[in-house]
């Protein structure tokens, strides 16, 4: 009584009574916060523009400021995270009402998470306000309903580019454990799994990130064949977790297999291509028993990575940017390398 009466709670109550009840009021809490910290961290980019959507620099209702977190060069791509969400709400929910198929929903519904115009995934901060958007907007539906299934998804990647990774743990674990409880697919499953196993990696739990990899590399390889997207995501993956835990060999085993399937089978620029390389190349430098022709390779590989990135990307991008570390760093190795090996031949040849 004395917290009811004293410390606010009949205050709070009321206000999470009238906001949808605990979990919708956390959600829209949560994404204004978000979009409050996106629009800080594109000011200095946004400075002086105006959303594509609304035409204006300040969103009439909200107040907030624009964000760009997409590929889009010059003047282009500068929204407000409102106006982006509204246009995926409209886009998704006609839709819905019109039962388009499966390959038009799911066209319509990346928009969530792509930029229309440069037709590249939003990523960091802005990502995450996207993704608390999403979640608040379908939370209200059944635990069965496709697009609460897929809110949650897009909630934990959001999570995920904005390293808030322990957030982003809880809920991957509720995820799983709602497609388990409402008898999910194998396809399901995996997917599922393949997040939380991602998300295991990036709080340290490598030995179980690992194992889940391996496992849903091994499933997906059975369901789907090699030469699938999902398949060869999973290859990366599982060849990602191998990396962080110094395991090249078997890493470099697996890309050389899954590599040229890739190159097959995807575009050039395709980001899943581009990170495969890019973990390729990592695997080759951060070997202790590499030899020069292997950081040869390395360095090689990923120069023609980064132009591919930047041209396709821009430089900005967070996976352009981790490529052009992996190059600096294999550069510096191999560099290392090298000036080892002429001083020990400058030593046998002074010996003899």
């Amino acid at each position: 009584m004395q917290h009811w009466k004293d410390g606010g709670h009949d205050k709070l109550c009321r206000k999470i009574r009238k906001g949808g009840g605990a979990e919708q009021y956390n959600a829209n809490t949560k994404y204004t916060e978000a979009v409050a910290v996106a629009a800080e961290a594109c000011a200095d980019d946004t400075k002086g523009q105006t959303c594509y959507i609304c035409t204006q620099a300040v969103h009439w209702k909200t107040k907030e400021g624009l964000i760009r977190g997409c590929a889009c060069r010059g003047t282009a791509g500068f929204a407000h995270v409102s106006c982006l969400v509204e246009q995926a709400k409209i886009l998704f929910a006609e839709g819905e009402e019109n039962n388009v198929d499966d390959k038009v929903k799911n066209e319509r519904w990346a928009r969530w998470s792509t930029c229309f115009l440069c037709e590249q995934r939003y990523h960091g901060v802005v990502r995450c306000a996207l993704g608390w958007a999403c979640w608040k907007t379908y939370l209200g539906r059944s635990e069965r309903d496709w697009a609460r299934r897929m809110a949650v998804s897009v909630l934990g990647a959001g999570l995920h580019a904005a390293d808030l990774w322990e957030d982003e743990l809880t809920v991957r674990e509720a995820e799983l454990s709602t497609e388990r409880r409402i008898g999910a697919d194998l396809q399901s499953l995996l997917i599922v799994q393949t997040n939380l196993a991602r998300t295991y990696e990036r709080v340290g739990r490598k030995e179980e990130a690992l194992s889940l990899e391996r496992y849903v590399y091994s499933g997906r390889l059975k369901l789907l064949g090699e030469g699938h997207p999902q398949t060869l995501s999973s290859a990366n993956n599982y060849a990602v977790s191998l990396v962080g835990l110094q395991r090249f060999e078997e890493a470099k085993a697996l890309l050389r297999k899954t590599l040229p399937v890739a190159r097959r089978i995807l575009r050039e620029s395709m980001d899943l291509l581009l990170k495969m390389r890019m973990i390729y190349g990592m695997a080759l430098y951060m070997d202790a028993g590499a030899t020069l022709d292997d950081l040869r390779e390395a360095v090689k590989m990923l120069e023609e990575n980064e132009r591919i990135a930047r041209r396709v990307l821009g430089g900005a991008h967070p996976l352009t940017t981790d490529i052009a570390r992996a190059l600096q760093n294999a550069r510096a190795t191999l560099g290392a390398r090298e000036t080892l090996a002429e001083a020990m031949a400058a030593t046998t040849l002074g010996d003899a």
